[in-house]
């Protein structure tokens, strides 16, 4: 009831403003304001002041708004979460996938024999790959970068 009689004060004070200003020959302001200083006592009309008040009186309703945000809070956490470690469910079912075939290094044209976790393999790429630097005067051999662009169809 009080939030009735509030709405039309308001509304009587908008058009009381509007007169004033239709008096000054301002008529497109007063038009304006006389818009606005309906729309109080509009929502009183409509019936949605009164739910509005019913819906912030209540805590069974408060009660409601706090689980939707933590419904979502935890729906945030957990995308966050999932993000961060950068594993979806179609991410993991491709590395299990990936894990059972054998391992083949980019450049290889059989199957390597270490699984790729020993410590062996990294240690025997790197000396390769040293030699293939010395072997290869700097600017001179480009056939690595063929290659790759001839794989990407570049």
């Amino acid at each position: 009831m009080l939030a009735e009689t509030i709405c039309s004060a308001v509304s009587a004070a908008g058009l009381g403003i509007a007169a004033i200003t239709a008096y000054r020959k301002r008529f497109l302001a007063a038009t304006r304001i006389a818009a606005y200083s309906l729309v109080p006592v509009g929502l009183v009309m409509t019936g949605v002041v009164e739910w509005l008040s019913d819906i912030v009186f209540k805590p069974s309703v408060w009660l409601g708004f706090g689980l939707l945000a933590l419904a979502w809070l935890l729906f945030m956490t957990t995308r966050a979460v999932e993000r961060r470690s950068g594993s979806t469910r179609a991410e993991r079912k491709a590395a299990r996938t990936a894990a059972k075939g054998a391992a083949v290094a980019p450049a290889a044209s059989s199957p390597s024999l270490t699984s790729g976790a020993g410590a062996a393999a990294p240690q025997a790429q790197a000396g390769q790959e040293k030699k293939r630097q010395k072997a290869a005067a700097p600017g001179d051999d480009f056939s690595d970068i063929e290659a790759i662009l001839k794989k990407h169809g570049i």
